[in-house]
């Protein structure tokens, strides 16, 4: 079963959106700042994909996607924001996201998109 981290200052939606995807029988967890997701990290879960929120206050999505590069995480990764722009998909694709989905979501297409790239 591939685990999922979800990484959103949205409690509401990252625990709905936890709930839909356990349904359908991923192991998801989730944690709310770039803080707290990298000391869930650090404790050696195995984790196969991220879905990162871009605007969160303090340490924002472009530092989670720097920080992963750097301390060599080889993680995929799906941006899911509010505030989507041509600037930030490709900054996102730069730091090494996999795809960039805008909120609200879809539930299908955002399914489909985490098994195409889980499948990658």
């Amino acid at each position: 079963m591939e685990s999922i981290l979800i990484i959103d200052d949205d409690i509401n939606l990252g625990t709905v959106l936890k709930e839909e995807l356990q349904e359908i029988g991923y192991n998801v967890h989730f944690r709310n700042s770039a803080d707290t997701s990298f000391a869930f990290l650090e404790s050696n879960v195995e984790i196969d994909l991220i879905l990162l929120d871009l605007k969160m206050p303090e340490k924002d999505g472009f530092y989670v996607l720097r920080k992963l590069q750097q301390d060599g995480y080889s993680i995929k990764v799906i941006v899911l924001t509010a505030f989507a722009d041509v600037k930030s998909a490709i900054d996102s694709a730069k730091l090494g996201a996999s795809d960039f989905i805008s909120k609200p979501y879809d539930l299908d297409e955002l399914i489909i998109t985490i098994r195409k790239v889980l499948q990658t």
